[in-house]
């Protein structure tokens, strides 16, 4: 494979008439984006991609890409739609107050950093998986790009140098990550050869990472790190196909994740509880002061359900037809308020009785895949697996250690998705395909915590309301708003205009930048009239290519 191109690119091509669907990526950073090409046009498939882009980005996206977490992949393959589900789970030796002191307060740290914050890894049986059922190339091809990235070293870009930095500064000697990290400087080349070795062996076979010379290192870290992993819950994980959740709307079928994600359902509230508001919408213009409190209105309600109804689907019901049945989103979209922010108190859920990466990939057979997986925080727990050389997530903190009190997002949970062993903690994720007459018409995600499904929700109206291009829907201003922060917003790192704010303010919201920075980081493909078009979020250092 060529070394990649040190310049960023965005190429849109028109694909030839013989070819039977436009093939296109739209990755977080050059390196996912060149491999992803290469084995398409090495006749791979849209997953066969996928596969190969996320060992990739284990490699040089380490803040988020991993083979030390977990995620979900949505795809469409041969005109069926699936859903893979192959997110972390809590150890066995996990307990539902794990994170409470002796006075009941929840100590936060203990779930964010250090061996106690991880869960068991999904990320690569899941991607063995997603191959066993649906690749066409070699397992051992697809791994072959982050060997070489891991054992030759890549570049480093400017911005991971000082997310590293950052990291380095934050959690300085609680965890290992300084030993392996600190020579994350921008512009010279970094070299993994813990990490090319694991890869190699996890070519080998991928059940090696689960029984093999891995686990053993994994556990051996857990043991020195204070964590709870053991041979047998690595030997015990699986990754699982689950039903996506298919819904429509407009004129499109929206493939998007069921749960423990709540980010599929969430999208589908929003986009039609919009819809169904949408006498309130009449000349409502894009990003002013009224669209942020309509969309604060609607995904305030979204949020209330979300805490309220969602879980694990192997662990409690989740009522999810109740939650998208077009009756109940009517009398949602009904309460609305379009003149002052509805209170904490009287946006409750409304059925009677709830640092990620993304990518998106078509391929010139018609498939569609849409994957998005996690070690949660920006280099998850700070924990290196010593002698593996990969990262272990934090995703614990996804769990409501507390019923009532908010995790690292902001979000509160109830009993539902509190912790219990084998469990897995409820998401935000939303790897999304849109379909029209059959064929995909939109491949969207984005990282962001419990942003997540707000940004992929706002850029769907940028695209399909607004008439934006899909870079302009990427790159637009983005806004976000939960419970219990009733007056809050939050907004990425760029101001909305100072009369919007000012109205804001007048209709009693409190506007305040994002915590943890930007709002996501957004991957879009549009494809109309078997013509495709490629968007990578320019927060981020992310690239989309069209393929001739």
């Amino acid at each position: 494979m060529n070394k990649p191109s040190a310049l960023l690119f965005l190429v849109l091509l028109l694909a030839p008439a013989t070819q039977a669907a436009p093939a296109a990526v739209a990755m977080p950073d050059r390196y996912s984006a060149e491999t992803a090409t290469e084995i398409i046009k090495a006749g791979g498939n849209a997953v066969d991609a996928a596969v190969a882009a996320a060992f990739v980005l284990a490699v040089t996206y380490p803040e988020a890409g991993n083979i030390g977490g977990g995620g979900f992949l949505t795809v469409y393959m041969d005109g069926e739609p699936a859903f893979l589900d192959f997110r972390e789970t809590a150890p066995g030796k996990a307990e539902r107050d794990m994170y409470l002191d002796e006075g009941g307060n929840f100590v936060q740290r203990e779930s964010l950093v250090g061996g106690k914050a991880s869960g068991v890894p999904g990320t690569v049986a899941g991607l063995a998986m997603a191959h066993q059922r649906m690749g066409t190339l070699p397992w051992r091809d697809l791994l072959a790009p982050a060997i070489s990235l891991a054992e030759d070293g890549f570049v480093v870009d400017p911005m991971l140098a000082a997310y590293g930095r950052g990291k380095v500064q934050e959690i300085a000697g609680e965890t290992n990550f300084e030993e392996y990290f600190a020579g994350l400087i921008a512009g010279q080349r970094f070299k993994q050869p813990e990490l090319a070795a694991t890869l190699k062996r996890i070519a080998d076979d991928p059940q090696e990472f689960y029984t093999g010379a891995t686990a053993r290192l994994l556990v051996e870290q857990m043991q020195q790190s204070g964590g709870l992993i053991t041979l047998a819950d690595l030997a015990a994980y699986r990754a699982v196909w689950r039903e996506p959740i298919v819904a429509q709307w407009r004129d499109f079928t929206i493939i998007t994740a069921p749960p423990p994600s709540s980010g599929g359902i969430a999208l589908v509230q929003l986009l039609k509880i919009r819809d169904y508001a949408q006498p309130l919408f009449t000349d409502v213009w894009q990003n002013s002061a009224q669209y942020i409190h309509l969309l604060a209105e609607i995904e305030k309600r979204v949020f209330a359900d979300r805490a309220e109804y969602l879980g694990d689907p192997d662990f409690i019901d989740n009522p999810v037809a109740a939650l998208i049945d077009e009756r109940y989103l009517e009398q949602r979209a009904q309460a609305i308020d379009p003149n002052a922010i509805s209170s904490a108190s009287s946006v409750g859920p409304g059925l009677e009785s709830p640092d990620t990466t993304h990518f998106s990939i078509t391929d010139s057979k018609g498939n569609a895949a849409s994957l998005t997986y996690t070690l949660n925080w920006d280099f998850g727990s700070g924990v290196v697996v010593e002698g593996a050389g990969f990262l272990m997530n934090n995703e614990m903190d996804d769990f409501s250690a507390k019923v009532g009190v908010k995790n690292e997002f902001g979000v509160i949970g109830n009993e539902r998705n509190a912790i219990a062993p084998n469990k897995r903690m409820l998401s935000s994720m939303t790897p999304t395909i849109l379909l029209k007459d059959a064929k995909p018409a939109l491949v969207v995600g984005t990282p962001g915590g419990s942003t997540i499904f707000t940004s992929v929700f706002q850029s769907i109206l940028n695209v399909y309301d607004y008439g934006l291009s899909p870079q302009e829907a990427v790159n637009a201003t983005r806004f976000h708003h939960q419970l219990p922060d009733a007056t809050v917003i939050r907004h990425d790192q760029r101001e909305i205009a100072g009369d919007t704010l000012h109205e804001l303010t007048n209709l009693g919201y409190k506007v305040q930048p994002n915590s943890w920075g930007n709002l996501g980081d957004v991957q879009l493909i549009r494809i109309v009239d078997g013509k495709a078009q490629a968007a990578s979020d320019n927060r981020g250092r992310g690239v989309a290519v069209v393929l001739p």
